[in-house]
């Protein structure tokens, strides 16, 4: 089965297109007798231009093994991965190097993902010594390189000092910088505020909104802060045990979720104002099933609460909002994509934000 979560996106106005994607790793033999951990499963999503696409799920759900296949670190088993139409995988010499200046990353730890032995200037001019053909002069790279380290608020004169002489949000800054220097198209963010203090992460994530206006790049933004991704994302996709089980406008996710799993987590995601709480949170009985021995049909109906025989036999379609009754008013105009349904992998998806007799406080066994 391979439901199509965007496939009512029209044609030509996403700039990343992911379909049907698979990826497998053999481990270790476990207790069930398996040897083959399936990551990434049927995987269908699109990215438009100037648009940024939240990624959430919890931890070992696929999202950096989706991350890792994007960035041609990983290499998926079947499915296709196609920008502007073309397969990146099927390119070799220079049509691969010049794919690759077009799509970046910017990693988890600012502290980590930095070279203690390189100064800032030598880690942001790193990938033109692979790139040659952008800059012909030293001269030429100095400027570019001063142009950057202003553009993510740094100064020129910092080109010259160490990582250790930063803090961890002006490392994460300068990891930014480097993601820039090839005039990328679509930037993925695995995690890039985690790891800093409340105020450094409002700082940066303001400053990502400000590259985004400025230079029309995409985002894919993985986190599991929820707030955060409410924050800065236009459109969400859900994960668990390696499928995307939800796409939809932020609005539409965030407040009229259609799948149990996303109104879980929704229900933890902390509110200030106590009239924006939930009546009952929804608190998940049992652990994250073995992705090396995942359920059969649904994939969370071990821990959900609307699991019906059928949930067991067959794996869920995908279903709009309106084929649950669902009208979606005031969804917000995306930056260069063309508004997308809300769809949801589900027998049962909900037909309201809050089903008070179908969302106890403690559900599962």
């Amino acid at each position: 089965m391979t439901a199509q979560l965007d496939s009512v996106q029209e044609a030509g106005t996403a700039a990343l297109e992911v379909r049907d994607v698979t990826k497998t790793f053999h481990v270790a033999r476990s207790g069930s007798g398996s040897n083959q951990l399936r990551a990434l499963d049927g995987i269908n999503l699109s990215v438009g231009r100037g648009e940024t696409l939240g990624l959430v799920g919890e931890s070992g759900c696929g999202k950096s093994t989706l991350a890792r296949t994007l960035m041609l670190l990983e290499k998926p088993d079947s499915g296709t991965v196609a920008f502007d139409g073309k397969d990146p995988f099927s390119l070799r010499g220079k049509e691969l190097m010049a794919w690759r200046r077009r799509v970046q990353m910017v990693f988890q730890d600012p502290f980590a993902s930095l070279n203690a032995r390189m100064t800032a200037g030598e880690i942001i001019a790193e990938p033109w010594a692979t790139h040659r053909g952008l800059f012909r002069t030293g001269r030429e790279r100095e400027a570019r390189l001063h142009e950057l380290l202003e553009l993510v608020g740094l100064r020129a004169s910092d080109a010259k000092k160490s990582p250790q002489e930063f803090s961890g949000g002006q490392r994460q800054r300068i990891g930014i910088a480097r993601a820039l220097a090839l005039n990328p198209e679509l930037i993925i963010l695995d995690e890039p505020v985690s790891a800093l203090d409340l105020s450094v992460q409002a700082q940066v994530l303001n400053l990502l909104n400000e590259l985004q206006e400025k230079l029309g790049v995409s985002y894919i933004f993985i986190s599991h802060d929820l707030s955060v991704v409410r924050h800065v994302t236009d459109r969400v996709a859900v994960m668990y045990l390696g499928r995307i089980i939800e796409t939809g406008t932020t609005e539409d996710v965030f407040e009229r979720p259609l799948h149990p799993y996303t109104a879980a987590l929704m229900s933890a995601s902390p509110k200030l104002d106590p009239a924006d709480r939930p009546a009952e949170r929804i608190v998940l009985r049992g652990e994250l099933p073995s992705p090396l021995d995942p359920p059969s049909g649904c994939r969370f109906r071990t821990r959900c609460w609307k699991a019906e025989d059928i949930c067991a036999r067959q794996a869920p379609p995908a279903q709009t909002a309106e084929h649950v009754g669902r009208v979606q008013l005031g969804v917000p105009q995306l930056r260069g994509a063309a508004a997308p349904a809300h769809a949801a992998e589900c027998h049962f998806p909900l037909t309201d934000a809050a089903e008070p007799g179908l969302q106890p406080t403690t559900v599962g066994e």
